[in-house]
């Protein structure tokens, strides 16, 4: 995973949208697994591509080789009501929820609200795991930029991600998992002028 440890109020990084990029990224570093953590809506891409006519982002990271989906909300009423939204236009769609993992991610100390914990039941039967990630004030204020200072229960919820989605590729794709089909090189339709070196 790459990460640039800026601070929390820092711009975020201008990434490529396209998700083929991605797997470009990753055949062409030689990474095991590539983690893009984008601000993606799904439930509005998914219902303003089949109001298109057109497949939409959703479908095009769905789509990768051994792509596992990981929905992220919070752990509150708006923060699952929306996350239901995006559950059921995918599902409508057709598109592999099955495999996908859920992080419900606390946004204050204390157990979930009801809602948040019959929404996390629901989405059980959806999705290949759900995952609580605890609230961690340094995070909230600090981003990842002294990760040392990360609460224990945090790293716990992290390592349960990982596994999940581990997990999922797993069962979908079995274990081990077969090496992924390396995409063509990207065409340059401009010459890049040569890098000038100083004397």
């Amino acid at each position: 995973m790459l990460t640039d440890h800026q601070s929390w109020g820092s711009a975020p990084l201008a990434l490529p949208t396209d998700p083929a990029a991605w797997h470009q990224l990753a055949a062409g570093g030689g990474w095991q697994s590539v983690v893009a953590d984008t601000p993606h809506a799904m439930a509005q891409d998914i219902i303003a591509a089949r109001c298109a006519g057109r497949s939409g982002q959703t479908s095009s990271w769905c789509s990768l080789p051994f792509a596992v989906p990981v929905l992220s909300a919070a752990a509150t009423g708006p923060g699952v009501q929306a996350l239901q939204v995006a559950v059921k236009a995918a599902v409508a769609e057709g598109l592999p929820l099955g495999r996908s993992v859920v992080a419900l991610t606390s946004t204050g100390e204390g157990r979930p609200p009801a809602p948040v914990r019959a929404a996390a039941t629901m989405l059980q039967s959806h999705a290949f795991a759900v995952v609580s990630v605890p609230y961690d004030p340094h995070i909230r204020t600090h981003g990842m930029s002294d990760s040392h200072r990360v609460r224990p229960k945090t790293l716990a919820a992290g390592h349960d991600l990982a596994r999940a989605v581990l997990a999922s590729a797993h069962a979908a794709w079995g274990d081990p998992l077969p090496a992924a089909p390396v995409p063509a090189p990207l065409s340059f339709d401009a010459h890049v002028a040569p890098e000038k070196v100083p004397a």
